[in-house]
């Protein structure tokens, strides 16, 4: 057994634990973006540049983990730095800390999946790889699954790095946007001392652009399905 090839993931584990034990999720709530926006707001003023770089890293190590409170992030940047640059910012955080977990898991544990997988798993494998455009972009439009589940799932299924690479980056636009525009949002709301409603986040005018997109990524396995074609 190459014993090499787990060490990523042993990392990952370890850094979930560490942050679990040091209870990192509290700083990832609406309480605490409302007691530490006025801090960092001061902060990013005096080191804008150096402010950034700290908060991809800081977004990176929250995805490679997969610790809870990325959406909360989200908003905490839209907050701080406004809709286009933390929308930018997060985007390029999120595919760089998704990719991180995407061979970690793909290089350590496909393998041992391949070898318990019943026959329905190796079907879905199959069904998945002929539309794996498709499918991952459906995954990242649409908010249905938890961020770490779709970030695992292609690493199973044997997606090329290029592939998930380009389908996250793409796929997750559209809502890290839309948290980035609400954070921006919550931003003018705590400048008044008042205090952000997140209900927004899942009211029909949020989700329903997100599902028609992820609908709309699918037309072409309907259209296959149809066709009785089984080559794009």
């Amino acid at each position: 057994m190459d014993l090499k090839r787990y060490v990523p993931a042993a990392i990952l584990a370890v850094g979930l634990c560490l942050a679990v034990y040091f209870d990192i999720h509290k700083f990832l709530s609406l309480e605490a973006v409302s007691d530490t926006y006025g801090v960092l707001k001061n902060y990013i003023a005096g080191d804008y540049v150096f402010s950034l770089f700290l908060f991809s890293i800081t977004y990176i190590f929250i995805v490679a983990f997969s610790i809870p409170g990325a959406s909360i992030l989200s908003l905490l940047f839209g907050a701080l730095l406004g809709t286009l640059v933390s929308g930018t910012l997060i985007v390029i955080s999120a595919t760089i800390g998704a990719t991180f977990l995407f061979l970690a898991a793909k290089y350590a544990l496909k393998d041992t999946l391949k070898k318990r997988a019943g026959p329905w798993l190796l079907k879905m494998h199959d069904g998945f790889n002929e539309n794996a455009l498709s499918y991952l972009l459906f995954l990242r439009f649409v908010p249905l699954f938890p961020f770490f589940v779709v970030n695992l799932v292609p690493a199973f299924m044997n997606v090329s790095l290029r592939l998930y690479i380009g389908t996250t980056f793409i796929g997750i636009i559209p809502g890290t946007f839309v948290y980035a525009s609400i954070g921006n949002g919550i931003g003018y709301i705590l400048e008044k001392g008042e205090n952000p409603n997140l209900s927004i986040l899942s009211s029909t005018q949020t989700i329903l652009p997100l599902a028609a997109l992820g609908l709309l990524s699918l037309v072409p396995i309907v259209y296959k399905k149809l066709k009785g074609n089984h080559k794009i």
